[in-house]
Formats: C-alpha cells, sequence, structure tokens
C-alpha cells in the first residue's frame, strides 16, 4: 500500500468524522483562490443572519451584490486581519454594519443571539487547491461562515511523520510564490488562515505564521508518560483522534476563534537598536486549551471559591492561560443572566506581568473598563483605595503584583464602601 493510499485515508477518515459533527463537506471547485473564501457561506451567513442588509445589498447593486460583498469583505481583511474582522465584522457603504461571526451567547435570554450563533457555518473542504496557475493543493481547508481560519496537512506514520508535514509547509506552503512573486492571501499571515496544523496518525504540531525555513511549530499534543506525543488509544482509535472528538467539535472551534486567538504586540530592538513592532497571532495549545476548558467548566457548575492547581513550565504560555481563564470566568453566567462571578483578582509576581496580562486580556475583549491594574506609582492613591474603587466600579478582572496582594486582601476585608459588594464572588489568580 502506497503512502499516499495510507494518507488519503487517514484525510478521509478526518473529513468524515467532521461531517459527523455537523461540518459541510465542501470542493475546492466552489472556493475563490484569489480571495481565499468560501463564496456560497459568505452570501449564506448575511443572507440567514443579517437579511435587511443582505436585501439592501441586493437593491443597490442587483446581480454584483455577492461580488461587491466579497470586495469589501477582501479589503477589510487585507486591513485588519482574518480574527479581527470574524469578531468585529465590517462595513459596507449603504448597508451598514455587517457580522461575520457569532461567538456563544453567555446566556440564554436573547433569541436572536442564539439563532445567530446556531447559524454559524463551519466547512471542511479536503484537497484545498490555493494556487491559480498551479495544481497546489493543502489536504484540509477549514472555514467558519466562508473565511479560511485553519489547514491541515496530514501525514501517516508508515513511512512519514508530523515532521515531514512541517517541511512541507517550510517548503512547499509558501505566503509568496517564489517564481511569480504572487502573494497568496490563504497562507499569509493575519489575513489568511490563522492557524496551520502538521498532523501525522500520532503527532500535531502547529504554527500561525508560513515563513519558508523560518516557520516555528509548537506541539499541540497531550504529552505521554512524562515525555512529549500522544498516548496510544485502548479503542484503537488514532492517537491524535481528539484532534476531531475535541477541538472540531463545533462548539470548541467556534470558542477558539472567539475566545482563544489573539495577536500579541511587542516593541523589539535589533542589534543596531533600531525599534519595530513586532506582531505574532497566539492561538492555544492543547494543554492551554483543555486547563481552561476545565477550570472553566467546574467554575460553572462549583461557583466561586475553588482552588486549582494549573501548572506550566517555562515558555509554556502560562501568561495567556491566565488571561484566557479570567476572562472566561468573568463571562460566566447562569441562564436568567446573572454573573456566577463578579470580579477576578490576578496576583502576579512580577511587575513586568502587568503590561503583559492587560494587553493580551485587552486583545481578547475589546470591551471598555474590563481589566484594571493597581498600582501606587501612577496614582497617589492608596493601593487599597484603588482596588476599592475598582470592584465599586464593577472592573471585572484587577492585576496586583505580590507585593500589592496583602492591601488587596485588607481592603477586601476592611473596606467599609465594600459591604454590599459580593466580595465571596472574587476570585484569586497567582502567576
Amino acid at each position: 500500500m502506497s503512502d499516499l493510499h495510507h494518507e488519503k485515508h487517514l484525510e478521509a477518515y478526518v473529513v468524515q468524522k467532521l461531517v459527523e459533527q455537523g461540518w459541510l463537506l465542501g470542493s475546492s471547485d466552489h472556493y475563490d483562490q484569489d480571495h481565499a473564501m468560501y463564496p456560497e457561506d459568505i452570501e449564506a451567513w448575511v443572507q440567514t443572519t443579517q437579511k435587511a442588509k443582505w436585501d439592501k445589498l441586493v437593491a443597490l447593486n442587483g446581480d454584483k451584490a455577492r461580488k461587491v460583498l466579497m470586495d469589501r469583505l477582501d479589503a477589510a481583511l487585507e486591513k485588519n486581519g482574518t480574527i479581527h474582522v470574524l469578531r468585529r465584522g465590517f462595513a459596507i457603504a449603504g448597508c451598514g454594519h455587517i457580522d461575520m461571526s457569532e461567538a456563544a451567547p453567555e446566556d440564554k435570554r436573547n433569541e436572536d443571539v442564539l439563532h445567530r450563533y446556531a447559524a454559524n457555518r463551519l466547512r471542511v473542504v479536503p484537497q484545498l487547491k490555493y494556487h491559480p496557475g498551479r495544481e497546489l493543493a493543502i489536504d484540509l481547508g477549514l472555514f467558519l461562515n466562508g473565511l479560511p481560519v485553519a489547514t491541515v496537512e496530514l501525514k501517516t506514520d508508515f513511512t512519514q511523520s508530523a515532521e515531514s508535514a512541517r517541511e512541507q509547509y517550510k517548503t512547499d506552503r509558501l505566503p509568496v510564490d517564489p517564481v511569480t512573486k504572487r502573494k497568496h492571501p490563504l497562507l499569509t499571515f493575519k489575513r489568511g488562515a490563522i492557524v496551520h496544523f502538521a498532523m501525522s496518525d500520532s503527532e500535531i504540531w502547529m504554527t500561525t505564521r508560513l515563513a519558508g525555513e523560518n516557520t516555528f511549530f509548537l506541539p499541540f499534543n497531550k504529552g505521554f508518560d512524562g515525555h512529549g506525543g500522544n498516548p496510544p488509544r485502548e479503542d484503537g482509535e488514532y492517537p491524535v483522534a481528539y484532534f476531531w472528538e475535541e477541538i472540531c467539535r463545533p462548539d470548541a472551534f467556534l470558542r477558539i476563534f472567539h475566545n482563544f486567538v489573539y495577536v500579541e504586540k511587542k516593541n523589539v530592538v535589533d542589534l543596531k537598536g533600531n525599534w519595530t513592532l513586532k506582531e505574532t497571532l497566539i492561538s492555544p495549545r492543547f494543554h492551554q486549551f483543555d486547563a481552561v476548558n476545565k477550570m472553566i467548566a467546574d467554575a460553572r457548575v462549583n461557583g466561586p471559591g475553588q482552588a486549582y492547581l494549573c501548572e506550566h513550565s517555562a515558555g509554556s504560555g502560562k501568561t495567556s492561560t491566565i488571561a484566557w481563564t479570567a476572562h472566561d470566568l468573568v463571562k460566566l453566567r447562569t441562564d436568567d443572566g446573572k454573573p456566577i462571578i463578579d470580579t477576578v483578582i490576578i496576583v502576579t509576581d512580577r511587575n513586568v506581568l502587568d503590561g503583559q496580562l492587560q494587553d493580551a486580556v485587552q486583545q481578547i475583549d475589546h470591551q471598555k473598563g474590563l481589566i484594571a491594574a493597581i498600582d501606587r506609582e501612577t496614582s497617589s492613591k492608596s493601593k487599597s483605595q484603588q482596588l476599592a474603587e475598582a470592584m465599586l466600579k464593577g472592573t471585572p478582572i484587577i492585576v496586583v503584583t505580590l507585593q500589592t496582594f496583602p492591601y488587596a486582601m485588607e481592603a477586601v476585608l476592611t473596606e467599609t464602601s465594600l459591604k454590599d459588594v459580593n466580595r465571596h464572588s472574587g476570585c484569586f489568580c497567582h502567576v
């Protein structure tokens, strides 16, 4: 049996599992290579969730309505990137604001939000041809409402491995064609697919930026017996079956792009002293996604006051994990809309993390006043006064340093102004 046959079998199996979960099955014939979009789903999403705006678009443009929609969407993607457009939409003159997805509702009070969330369209396209002039195809393309959010290159362990898939991304999946210099929007950082998975039947690796030989992959594995990789399955399934069983389950997959992915921005200096802004797309690794989901699921059932130990090794993304957990905790609601946790206080052991955590949370959620840091150096007020004011204002997430933490506890326990505040809804995280 040839390597290609094994690979095709795995590809067909993954597609089958996704379709069984409600994913739509697509074809490269219906994929727009120039725009890196699946037009059918874009139009269907807008028609289903924003019919009045679609009708206005048709009234203004007739049979060119789809083209106008895609051209304006393409311009928004070029300017702001896929994750920004998915979360915040874009505008069309004469039609107003167009939403491109709907996040899971925090509670069940709004029927319109529930309807729009159910209308999200997930599609898998096997052998996605992305190059107009050549027969180049990526094994799987994953789309949300017509926009590419992930690609997957598959290999089998009979003669190849996930390393072969990583090499294929580095050598063959180039954002710019080295001969024609044509840019491929599907593979372009921020503009195209958000995350790229290199997968064998035993391991998964991921990257959010394709850059030829400079492409950097991170493991997306569960770990096995204190090492990397994944444990064998007792039921005979592929060791990487968690990808379609857990990650690509529709609610979980949508949650990744609405609640997790964000753009990290840092000012960096080169050896010549030149400063530049470096942007990195942060997408959760498996251990982060798993840890956050388990803590949030327990807090949803048991409420505040629980103790969780989440261990991260150096460089494994603890700042992001804390930001994601804090953000999700303050978004927890009962079905009738009451918050389960009012305030999350994050305790850090390094001042530099104050800024990193604030930036991470603000990137995940642009809500104004979502997070505040207690810092005597930037305020003439005492730390306990700052904390009391933040809690009285209803600031959902408050960051304090380890040195400030005693003042925070004192304020929570003794400040008379906080007597009417539900102090028992606080949750403390220590970095």
